[in-house]
């Protein structure tokens, strides 16, 4: 029997009396406490509160989800808070929850090794504040400021090649031939490389 996952996006803009089994299951739930109202104590009983207030209708998740879509674009996926730098590449169409964030756009394989790469960690692993326990926050506005070299489409698959591999089944020698792709393509000489080094996911 097959599972699935109701999900009323208001940006899909559905008519919830065109599914007329759907709502009568979401209606189990009751309707004042899907209700985006953010009533407190319904029918008098303290913490039966409905969902906190937006225009949305009963039905809809609470969040627009405008970029819906991307879900099922190729993306990078990782954690908001992490002690380790882990990025995964994924052309599966994965959902993930708000304790993750993802990256879609052009040549997100390359970006994948980058984000993975010792270089990347030996730059700008700094760049995210360290939290308690040395757990580092991931957010975007830290990604922003670290320059990453633009690579053609060619590139791009080499490193997909690469990445699909690595991630299917990992092994270190895997890992430290694309750190080597990455330092040839920023034209590292020896001793940088040496100073770099292999560093492992921490």
């Amino acid at each position: 029997m097959g599972l699935y996952l109701i999900a009323t996006f208001p940006s899909r803009n559905y008519d919830i009396n065109q599914y007329p089994a759907l709502k009568e299951y979401l209606l189990t739930f009751g309707q004042q406490k899907l209700a985006q109202t953010g009533e407190k104590n319904i029918n008098g009983i303290l913490n039966n509160n409905a969902r906190k207030k937006t225009n949305n209708e009963w039905f809809e998740t609470q969040d627009s989800i405008n970029y819906w879509e991307d879900f099922s674009k190729p993306k990078i996926m990782y954690p908001n808070m992490t002690k380790y730098m882990p990025f995964y590449y994924d052309e599966k169409g994965f959902y993930q929850n708000d304790k993750s964030f993802m990256i879609t756009g052009e040549h997100v394989s390359f970006l994948t090794a980058f984000l993975n790469s010792s270089l990347f960690k030996f730059c700008f692993s700094n760049s995210f504040p360290e939290l308690q326990g040395g757990t580092r926050e991931l957010r975007k506005i830290f990604f922003d400021k670290i320059p990453v070299i633009k690579v053609s489409d060619e590139v791009n698959t080499v490193f997909k090649r690469a990445v699909t591999e690595i991630q299917n089944s990992y092994s270190k020698e895997q890992a430290i031939h694309i750190d080597n792709m990455i330092f040839d393509l920023y034209n590292l000489s020896d001793e940088e490389r040496k100073l770099i080094g292999y560093i492992e996911i921490e």
